[in-house]
């Protein structure tokens, strides 16, 4: 069994013995947790400049939250709707690829850098893209890739609809909840 850091290592460099090992290896839930974590708070750095200092509170928190319901998401969508012949995968395992494949946004420390931060971050949507579809094709025991970015994109879909629900939702409440205080 590869150490925590050959494991992120791993994710990072496209390794689908990683993601096969993660999947596996329950244990790993946890470190799959750490990422999703840490990578919120590093990107979170960034958001400081800009005078979002809740963003270091509330983004791990938010964070734990869109990684369960993504993990839940991509693996119905997955298993339910575009499963493969060998096609097996419960919540613990698609945590866990999930959480690693977003390793990547480990890096979302340097957006902090000025003119750069958003490049920064752009590069890491992507990879983190690829390494989603590299821990879903092995995750849900894929022969395509097709069919492994089919999944990510219906997943992303469903999510990003859902995410702008709770922002309207959410806005609203808040919006609300103001006029109300004002009066």
């Amino acid at each position: 069994m590869a150490s925590f850091q050959n494991r992120v290592i791993g994710a990072l460099t496209l390794q689908a013995s990683t993601y096969e090992e993660v999947e596996n290896d329950a244990s790993a839930t946890s470190q799959a947790a750490i990422i999703v974590v840490a990578a919120a708070v590093l990107g979170s750095l960034g958001s400081l400049l800009y005078g979002f200092g809740m963003g270091i509170i509330l983004g791990p928190i938010f964070a734990l939250i869109g990684w369960v319901i993504g993990s839940f998401v991509v693996m119905f969508v997955g298993t339910k709707l575009l499963p493969g012949k060998n096609t097996s995968a419960d919540l613990g395992q698609m945590l866990r690829v999930v959480g690693f494949a977003q390793s990547p946004a480990l890096f979302n420390l340097f957006s902090i850098i000025p003119i750069l931060g958003f490049l920064v971050l752009f590069v890491t949507w992507i990879w983190g893209l690829v390494t989603m579809v590299i821990g879903v094709k092995a995750a849900l025991d894929y022969d395509d890739t097709m069919k492994a970015v089919i999944v990510c994109l219906i997943a992303w879909a469903i999510m990003f609809v859902c995410a702008l629900i709770a922002a309207i939702v959410g806005g609203g409440a808040a919006m609300m909840t103001g006029a109300m205080l004002n009066r």
